[in-house]
């Protein structure tokens, strides 16, 4: 169906979306790459978010600075390159989500209150909207535009924007979403208010809304990417190909972010039955809670964390 959003389509948050693009030694689809290859999975995790994963439970609201050294032996352990681990971290710097300074000769990061913004804005998109919307009201928000060829640009960036809050494609340019959405704040800094017609309201008969959401999503890719989640992390031995106890941990939460990324929150009322989201998230709520022990003492055997206080020289300094 023409109007069916990929759910491949679309993989970053608007903050993220806005900062992609070349680094200085290569692309970020050469280190995704390197990463599914180094994995053998079939779900290619990028570098960057491996280390989005590793700062939310590693690095948000603890004390302190973090070597950078740290930080590519937490990536090199879940399979990614020295040389992408670093590249990666150059970036994050460079995008305003991580900040360095340095202690002596040795630099260390710390999140940004950007980064951290990001960080907070994906944990509750990841871990407190749940699986399904089981609170719809039956109300649509409808969103319409028209960008002409020569602002290509600014009509993918808002098709990425669109995506993360949970529209579907309706028809070429006409959106739709069951949830609720801060249209100024998804607008925010694009200068297109004036391009974007949104209403709310509920569908009429004879609309089907059932297949109102098959023709807007493509439900067959969201369900096939929970069941291999679930293929790949049940079982009796979830994450047994996976022997360092902080690999599994941010791989496991990584595929489950990219999951949730893509995933448009919508009405279990409209899903099948069956749907396999709801028993993907209790494994991985189940798998979280028992991993994390075991990560945390890993991480805590290499990692070098300072206090903020130690700092001596901050801003640009030498890896």
């Amino acid at each position: 169906m023409a109007g069916r959003t990929r759910a491949t389509e679309f993989v970053a948050a608007p903050s993220a979306a806005r900062d992609s693009g070349r680094g200085a030694n290569g692309t970020d689809h050469d280190d995704e790459a390197e990463v599914a290859a180094q994995q053998g999975s079939s779900l290619a995790v990028r570098p960057q978010s491996l280390l989005l994963t590793f700062c939310a439970h590693f690095l948000l609201d603890q004390p302190g600075v973090l070597f950078t050294g740290s930080f590519v032996e937490a990536l090199t352990r879940a399979g990614v390159g020295e040389h992408a681990a670093r590249t990666t971290l150059t970036r994050m710097c460079q995008r305003g989500l991580l900040a360095r300074s340095r202690i002596g000769a040795k630099v260390y990061l710390s999140l940004t209150t950007r980064g951290e913004q990001v960080l907070r804005d994906a944990e509750t998109r990841v871990w407190s909207q749940g699986a399904v919307n089981r609170s719809w009201s039956g109300e649509w928000t409808v969103l319409s535009f028209s960008l002409p060829e020569s602002r290509r640009a600014e009509r993918h960036q808002l098709r990425k924007r669109l995506a993360w809050e949970g529209f579907g494609m309706l028809h070429s340019g006409l959106w739709i979403t069951p949830s609720v959405v801060d249209v100024p704040q998804l607008l925010s800094g694009s200068n297109l208010n004036s391009e974007v017609k949104v209403f709310k309201g509920a569908a009429l008969p004879p609309t089907d809304v059932h297949q109102l959401v098959e023709d807007a999503w493509d439900l067959d890719a969201l369900s096939d990417g929970y069941s291999r989640f679930l293929e790949r992390w049940g079982g009796q031995e979830p994450g047994s190909g996976i022997d360092d106890a902080l690999a599994r941990f941010l791989l496991l939460l990584t595929e489950w972010l990219l999951l949730v990324r893509i995933d448009p929150h919508l009405p279990a009322a409209l899903l099948p039955p069956d749907w396999p989201a709801v028993p993907a998230e209790r494994l991985v709520v189940r798998l979280r809670k028992a991993y994390e022990p075991a990560a945390w003492s890993a991480f805590e055997g290499f990692a070098d964390r300072r206090s903020a206080g130690d700092q001596v020289v901050a801003g640009r300094a030498q890896k």
